[in-house]
């Protein structure tokens, strides 16, 4: 059987798509071999951990979000930063564990804290840093603080120094607490048509009001202030304990701002020093003039002998090699929403989150759990799965104890309730005991573009849940049947994990938010503290005496190549290198971006389905 040859027009444009593939493998083997070879230069250039040198400053830059976990997987966060479209995190975790070993570490002769870049907190985390901090201050070494320009979560942190530096072209801003939402009932309802329907219980269950409201309900507002009041009054006492000034007299600057930065001619640098909110104007090159003749100048004389967070912890890591046979207490951490499944770091997933509980409790070697909550919420299921891990991991003889950050609220609380001990900062927002669930149904949108929809059933309910159509009222009524039942649900479970009645925990619930020392006065937690007396309190429970067990993080654990990849993103050639091959970020405003987009999925993701209850607070500040 013979095959005929191809004619001269197919050998030609053979030859041509032949030469192209051929091209494009080379360009992108070569590309690859590029890449390749930056790589290696940048490990063999990486000097690895030099040894730590006597009268070190630990020089903590605060430059980024502060997080209990990061909120992305290894290996995208190392791009994402070193190619500047996200910003820098820093682990809780690892700031208080650095200065912690510091203040024991005879090496280490200060700390110098950088403010600037720092860009967001909750205030319960803020309160764990600033204990460590004065904890560090109490042993007799000394922490100096610098910024060229401060808000008041940047100065709250550095009022727990012992000497605060400001630029004298810079000022210190004291605003007060503020809660503002965007609200969408206008755009949705009478701009695109999309109908909101909501299903709740409770009169403060405000987290849906921005889809169906064009501002705050009295009850919101009323619920809100009274919280921000509570965290907004501590805040103040501790920065005039921590500056040694007068909570009135602070109070009165900040309610008489406008006039005094007037009599200070516009100077805020000036009223910062005049207000004794800082110890002196000083530009960064003079403050760093002033460490070395505190301390011992660098190798090339040219700053202080210093050392950053992330040096600071290779060194730990490197001198803690040795296999830790001491039983431990394990934590883990359930930050960001909750969704079903599995789910990336900074968020909770009902399938990993619980995963990590059962690995705990399957450790031998693990005695007691704190489970670290800082969450709004998010969906009803996943949040009874990780409650049911809780109970299973007591039931196995393990004592589990919750520290709540700075948000355990709605399904935050669902899941943090049956620990053997809650405890929570008295700045914690939780509670908001209550559950809702949207339905968004585009009639109207479909009108407007001249779209009907038409049909018929076999059944009443047939096609009673289908968005294009109005809300059938009976399936309004299986909604908020759902609604309710989950609501009973929900308090009835609290009522048996806090020794109470549903009754008793109705008048705390119906979604109002609370703060963790309002929670504990209404008996919804069992202890104001932080990360540090949770563990001791989890330590105790299981019979473990101080300083003979260990702290273990249980995570997933990271493959070869998420490890490689970390690892060299330390290396700041090959953060070179990924800029270069990096696309340009945009340059967008991201965070109200994600704001939005967040609060808009919301429609989306309980609009699949009709009858899924939400347990989320929305209640970020």
């Amino acid at each position: 059987m013979s095959h005929s040859q191809p004619g001269p027009i197919r050998r030609f444009f053979g030859g041509i798509w032949n030469t192209v593939n051929f091209a494009r493998r080379l360009v992108f083997n070569i590309l690859f071999l590029l890449v390749l070879f930056l790589m290696l230069v940048a490990i063999l250039a990486n000097p690895g951990v030099q040894p730590l040198q006597e009268k070190t400053a630990l020089v903590l830059d605060m430059n980024g979000v502060l997080v209990e976990q990061f909120t992305s997987a290894p290996v995208d966060r190392v791009v994402n930063q070193a190619t500047g479209q996200a910003q820098p995190e820093i682990q809780l975790r690892d700031a208080l564990h650095a200065i912690e070993a510091a203040k024991d570490d005879a090496r280490i002769d200060r700390i110098v804290l950088l403010t600037d870049g720092f860009n967001a907190a909750g205030f319960a985390a803020m309160r764990d840093l600033a204990a460590a901090l004065r904890d560090f201050r109490a042993s007799g070494k000394q922490i100096v603080a610098f910024g060229n320009n401060m808000e008041q979560k940047q100065y709250y942190l550095a009022a727990q120094a012992d000497e605060v530096y400001l630029d004298p072209m810079g000022g210190v801003l004291l605003e007060g607490l503020g809660r503002y939402r965007m609200y969408y009932r206008a755009g949705l309802q009478d701009k695109l048509g999309v109908d909101v329907h909501l299903f709740k219980v409770g009169e403060f269950k405000s987290a849906a009001e921005p889809y169906v409201l064009d501002a705050a309900s009295p009850a919101a507002r009323e619920a809100d202030l009274f919280w921000m009041t509570d965290i907004w009054q501590r805040f103040v006492a501790d920065l005039a304990q921590a500056r040694k000034l007068d909570v009135d007299g602070i109070n009165a600057m900040i309610n008489e701002l406008p006039a005094r930065v007037q009599a200070a001619s516009g100077d805020l640098g000036k009223l910062a020093l005049d207000e004794k909110l800082v110890d002196g104007l000083m530009t960064s090159q003079e403050v760093e003039k002033l460490l070395m003749e505190r301390g011992v100048a660098d190798d090339d004389g040219t700053s202080f002998r210093q050392i950053d967070l992330k040096g600071y912890q290779a060194h730990l890591m490197r001198e803690n090699l040795g296999i830790d046979s001491r039983p431990k207490v394990a934590v883990v951490v359930a930050q960001g929403e909750i969704f079903d499944g599995e789910q990336s770091p900074g968020t909770i997933g009902g399938e990993s989150t619980s995963a990590l509980l059962r690995q705990a409790r399957e450790d031998e070697t693990v005695k007691a759990v704190l489970l670290r909550v800082d969450s709004p919420g998010g969906a009803v299921f996943p949040s009874e799965q990780i409650r049911r891990e809780v109970e299973l991991t007591k039931a196995a003889g393990k004592p589990v104890v919750v520290s709540m950050g700075n948000v355990a609220a709605s399904g935050g609380y669902w899941i943090s309730m049956n620990a053997d001990r809650i405890y929570a900062d008295d700045s914690t927002i939780t509670g908001s005991i209550g559950i809702y669930g949207l339905w968004m149904t585009v009639p109207r949108v479909l009108e407007k573009i001249g779209v009907s929809t038409d049909g018929v059933r076999t059944a009443p309910l047939a096609g009673a849940f289908d968005p294009t159509l109005p809300l059938d009222p009976n399936a309004g009524i299986i909604i908020q049947s759902v609604i309710e039942k989950g609501y009973a649900d929900f308090t009835g479970r609290v009522a048996a994990a806090r020794g109470s009645t549903p009754e008793k925990i109705d008048q705390v619930a119906q979604g109002r938010v609370w703060t963790g020392a309002q929670a504990k006065e209404r008996g919804l937690v069992d202890e104001l503290g932080g990360l540090e007396a949770a563990l001791a309190h989890a330590a105790s429970l299981a019979k473990l005496e101080e300083g003979k067990y260990g702290v273990s993080y249980i995570e997933k654990p990271l493959s070869a190549f998420e490890n490689f990849v970390v690892n060299m993103g330390g290396s700041a050639r090959m953060q070179g290198v990924l800029r270069v091959l990096a696309p340009t970020p945009l340059l967008l405003d991201r965070q109200t971006l994600a704001r939005v987009e967040g609060e808009l999925a919301w429609l989306d993701r309980t609009g699949r389905s009709p009858i899924r209850a939400v347990a989320h607070c929305l209640c970020a500040y």
